[in-house]
């Protein structure tokens, strides 16, 4: 691997613990559209689109009003993750003063991530969003986006950060290197190492410590 100068990051398990408030407001705005409840494992099971896939697989035809709902309860019980992960604002603070550029590539949909990142204080962070989409997975897609808008970039010099297999899957189909991140309690670090990606951190300090010389800031 070459000096990074790019780094890629996913929001959902990575930025900060969101993935109780997507389960509580998809059960909040569904149940009473499909009038039965929701297990954790039905809401997850419908995820790898954004939010929008989910309503369109949980209600599809209440599909604008389970998209409506659900913004308004992913925004009222934000509170439920008021902040990022600690230390993740440090390491973003110290990347962007030393020049590393940074993108965000999530599955989540734009309203959302925006809502998200007007919580934690983060908008205006990222260089580039790639968000997700309703038909399915597109981080391949979004990955690639990235690198198509860093040109002067090589790929050795671009890692992608995320908490799930599919980050590691999806960074491997656009050819640069992924870093999984351990951090979140929702995380399953047996099931990222299986899929063998470059480094595994279990904190973001790890992560802020591994790339001080990587990125050439030490």
């Amino acid at each position: 691997m070459k000096k990074i100068s790019g780094i890629i990051f996913d929001l959902d398990g990575t930025l900060a613990n969101t993935l109780p408030l997507c389960i509580r407001a998809f059960r909040q705005s569904v149940e009473p559209l499909v009038l039965r409840p929701l297990s954790d494992a039905d809401i997850i099971a419908t995820f790898g689109p954004s939010e929008e896939g989910t309503i369109m697989t949980l209600a599809p035809d209440q599909y604008e009003k389970g998209i409506a709902d659900y913004l308004h309860f992913y925004e009222a019980l934000h509170d439920m993750c008021p902040a990022p992960f600690p230390e993740i604002r440090e390491l973003l603070d110290m990347l962007r003063e030393k020049g590393i550029r940074i993108a965000m590539v999530t599955g989540k949909g734009r309203h959302s991530t925006d809502i998200s990142l007007k919580q934690f204080g983060l908008t205006g962070y990222f260089e580039i969003i790639g968000t997700g989409h309703a038909k399915g997975p597109r981080k391949t897609e979004g990955i690639r986006e990235v690198l198509s808008q860093w040109k002067s970039l090589h790929k050795d010099e671009i890692i992608y950060v995320g908490d799930a297999p599919s980050d590691i899957t999806a960074s491997r189909e656009a050819g640069i290197a992924v870093i999984g991140a351990g951090w979140a309690p929702t995380t399953e670090p047996a099931a990222l190492l299986a899929l063998q990606p470059d480094e595994l951190f279990y904190t973001v300090r790890d992560l802020a410590d591994w790339l001080l010389p990587k990125t050439g800031l030490v």
